[in-house]
């Protein structure tokens, strides 16, 4: 009887081990694939509900993606404000060096070698190219909302496996600089990164936002901006109504480009700006206007210089005889850093020269500094603004 029920109870206690083993076999083989997966996607995951990119299209994966394609070096600087080495992060980008300047080019160029041979896709000025973004294999194509891209070029690239996300710096970016910074710190598993800088920038806004709510539109002083300044012989590159010019309106100013130009930028003939006779004079330049002899500002380059090429530019015909040229209300920006993730910096300046008894405690230089110990991954160094006396 012993020896009957050993026999009997073997056969059990086998198939049961061999259960077993299969399971754990098999719990063993599921795990090897979802580790293959997320090694082979970048450790993607599903974006969180609602995430939308600008242009109100769902984004359905979020990163950290390894591999990303832009179509402006100017999100270089977006991508810093976030990451310590964002070129690390790039599969392509449009070297479209005039756009991110030639001294903050090579810084990036000293700090990441790898730039300079990084494949090149088309820039978001131009006409869009599907092909050259699929030869570099990007994980997530991040584009721009003035990109040229059609709704069946995005289907291509999707159907092909690369995501497309749409964001925006520059054409609107009251409304979607903010969300922009965003979605780049989904992408890039910086999301707590990305939130420190938007929250900072929107208290600084705020702050200037509030004093200027009540004023009344005979307390607002007129401004001519004039884009890149010295350019060529004629006059006034200006913006109109939207980008740069949101910013004169933010702190407090009236734009006179905005009551003749009705899209975001365009010219203004110089008798129209002689009759308006504005209050404040801005001038916008770079290195690119080095060649032109316009004016010039930014890295590598000397308050001295920078001040007597505005000097240079105030003095043509027409310009020079505008009150706010003589009496010293003249000023010079940089750009670059305007058409920037970094646009508080010239939201603070504009507003302490629009406003200088109300905003006489703000300090943007002192913005700048923080920018460049807290969050940036390069310092922007040099000088971006500059007043004519």
């Amino acid at each position: 009887m012993k020896a009957f029920l050993t026999s009997s109870k073997a056969p059990g206690r086998v198939s049961a081990l061999k259960v077993g083993i299969l399971v754990f076999l098999l719990v063993l083989l599921v795990s090897a694939i979802l580790l293959w997966r997320s090694s082979d996607t970048g450790g993607e995951q599903a974006a969180p509900a609602g995430l939308t990119d600008v242009r109100g299209r769902p984004i359905h994966k979020t990163g950290p993606f390894r591999r990303i394609a832009i179509d402006d070096s100017r999100y270089l600087v977006a991508l810093g404000l976030i990451h310590p080495d964002p070129v690390s992060l790039l599969a392509a980008w449009p070297q479209d060096i005039n756009r991110l300047g030639t001294e903050t080019y090579t810084q990036f160029l000293k700090k990441s070698p790898a730039l300079a041979t990084l494949p090149k896709i088309s820039s978001s000025a131009g006409s869009f190219d599907v092909e050259s973004l699929l030869a570099a294999h990007p994980d997530v194509a991040i584009l721009s909302l003035e990109s040229g891209i059609t709704d069946a070029q995005i289907a291509q690239l999707e159907a092909a496996g690369v995501p497309v996300v749409i964001v925006d710096f520059f054409v609107k970016p009251f409304e979607n600089l903010g969300h922009s910074l965003e979605i780049l710190g989904a992408l890039t598993g910086r999301e707590q990164q990305a939130k420190a800088f938007v929250d900072f920038r929107a208290e600084r806004m705020k702050r200037i936002a509030d004093r200027v709510a009540s004023l009344p539109a005979d307390k607002r002083p007129t401004v001519f901006l004039e884009a890149h300044a010295g350019m060529n012989e004629d006059c006034c590159n200006s913006p109109g109504q939207g980008n740069v010019g949101d910013y004169l309106s933010f702190v407090g100013g009236h734009n006179i480009g905005a009551d003749v130009i009705k899209q975001s930028f365009g010219k203004l003939n110089l008798e129209y700006v002689i009759s308006r006779d504005p209050h404040i004079y801005i001038g916008t330049g770079g290195p690119h206007l080095a060649k032109a002899g316009g004016l010039v500002l930014g890295a590598g380059y000397s308050e001295a210089q920078a001040r007597a090429s505005l000097e240079k530019v105030t003095a043509r015909r027409g310009i020079a005889g505008l009150s706010a040229v003589r009496e010293g209300r003249a000023y010079g920006f940089s750009h670059q850093l305007i058409n920037s993730p970094l646009d508080i910096v010239a939201i603070e300046t504009f507003a302490k020269w629009v406003h200088p008894e109300l905003f006489a405690d703000i300090d943007p230089a002192a913005t700048l500094a923080t920018i460049n110990r807290d969050f940036l991954a390069l310092p922007y160094d040099g000088v971006y603004w500059v007043s004519l006396k």
